[in-house]
């Protein structure tokens, strides 16, 4: 018993004097109270984009089939992304080839143009491949320096993506004569993988790797693809949608998003509420809906909304962000802290949630805590102006002790 008792003490002495130890390195920080009065931060803003409804599970979406997004939205899409692509050919034209070829061989052409994307960079490049080689996905690249595949021309390119996708998730041979060089090294050498990848992520760790999300990430630039504009043609096929489609919870919100564009938010409120009178814990039209509620500075109803989609998916990081960030404009600190915090156990890389603690705290003059957030979020971001500006403001008023 003796015994056992020395050995506690010993114990409770090595951490004792482990924490003194972690005590004395922490820097100590004097406040000049009177500057900091001068200063305000500023919270970053609301976060996420509207967002579109897919019915099919990631995990489920095939490699083959017909395209969802029309010539016309890819088109778009890559000019929003990029105005000036280093493609050999105009970006209609690169989208025809993606949809001529595609369809021949029976591969979804809008995905496959998204795998291009993410490849390319949407055509930006940068890294091992060049635009003269009209490679749009990476064939024969291994890294180092590695150029991989060149091809004469864009369409003997895209062909060739298109028929090494096919290698994956077909025995059946091409239907036009083989321009991909690795199709029939995947045919001879890798029969595990033959022809038996059928879903987009399937390829997560085997086109590319380690490629972890590499199916995901491909099908979240699809979805974003998909998304309307608030033109007459995107509204009439919303209509249309309405008025056809036996999924009228997903038509809805696509008029919904359509009236988003067109900041007709009223009419968005409308129907997100018609899509989840159909659908009531439909978590993409709760989303909409808050974000178009807070566009007409309906705060109180936004929270009510993100409260009902929390209840539904816990695991909603940017809706506990968003929460968060109404609470903070009405000043319940505590409540804003409590919602940036939920976000960050889900998303721990955020430096804007990070950065809004530590305005909850300033605001309360809570500086210790204040300024231990805004160190956080500035390790995290060293671009956001937001962050910087406040971090910047803060180290003013700050002496640091040793």
């Amino acid at each position: 018993m003796k015994k056992f008792l020395s050995l506690a003490l010993i114990l409770m002495l090595i951490l004792s004097l482990t924490a003194c130890a972690d005590a004395a390195k922490k820097e100590k920080v004097k406040f000049n109270k009177k500057q900091l009065k001068k200063i305000e931060l500023v919270a970053a803003p609301a976060e996420g984009s509207p967002m579109i409804v897919l019915r099919e599970d990631y995990s489920d979406v095939p490699i083959m089939g017909q395209a969802v997004a029309t010539q016309e939205q890819m088109i778009n899409f890559i000019n929003k992304r990029n105005p000036a692509p280093k493609i050999n050919c105009t970006v209609k034209q690169l989208v025809h080839l993606y949809y001529l070829e595609a369809d021949r061989e029976g591969i979804r052409p809008d995905i496959a143009i998204c795998q291009a994307i993410k490849e390319t960079g949407t055509w930006n490049y940068g890294g091992d491949v060049i635009p003269e080689q009209n490679n749009y996905c990476g064939l024969g690249t291994t890294g180092g320096g590695v150029k991989g595949e060149f091809f004469a021309t864009p369409q003997l390119g895209v062909r060739a993506h298109i028929q090494h996708l096919l290698s994956y998730t077909s025995k059946r041979p091409p239907k036009v004569e083989i321009v991909d060089p690795r199709y029939e090294l995947i045919q001879k050498f890798r029969p595990q993988i033959f022809g038996k990848l059928t879903k987009w992520t399937d390829l997560n760790g085997v086109w590319a790797v380690p490629g972890n999300h590499y199916g995901e990430d491909i099908l979240n630039l699809w979805l974003q693809a998909q998304m309307p504009d608030g033109s007459e043609a995107s509204m009439e096929a919303a209509d249309l949608k309405v008025l056809l489609e036996d999924d009228k919870a997903a038509a809805y919100v696509y008029r919904g998003l359509v009236n988003m564009e067109r900041e007709n938010f009223y009419g968005a409120i409308d129907d997100f509420k018609l899509a989840l009178g159909t659908e009531p814990e439909l978590t993409e039209a709760l989303f909409d809906l808050a974000l178009a509620q807070e566009k007409l500075k309906k705060f109180d109803d936004a929270i009510k909304t993100y409260d009902e989609l929390l209840n539904i998916d816990e695991k909603f990081a940017i809706a506990w962000y968003n929460r968060g960030r109404l609470k903070l404009d009405k000043n319940d600190f505590k409540g804003a802290i409590s919602d940036f915090e939920s976000s960050l156990a889900i998303e721990t890389i955020n430096a804007e949630a990070y950065n809004n603690i530590a305005v909850a705290y300033f605001r309360q003059k809570k500086y210790d805590d204040a300024w231990n957030f805004i160190q956080k979020a500035a390790e995290q971001s060293t671009t956001n102006p937001v962050v910087q500006e406040n971090y910047e403001k803060f180290a003013a008023c700050v002496k640091v002790k040793k």
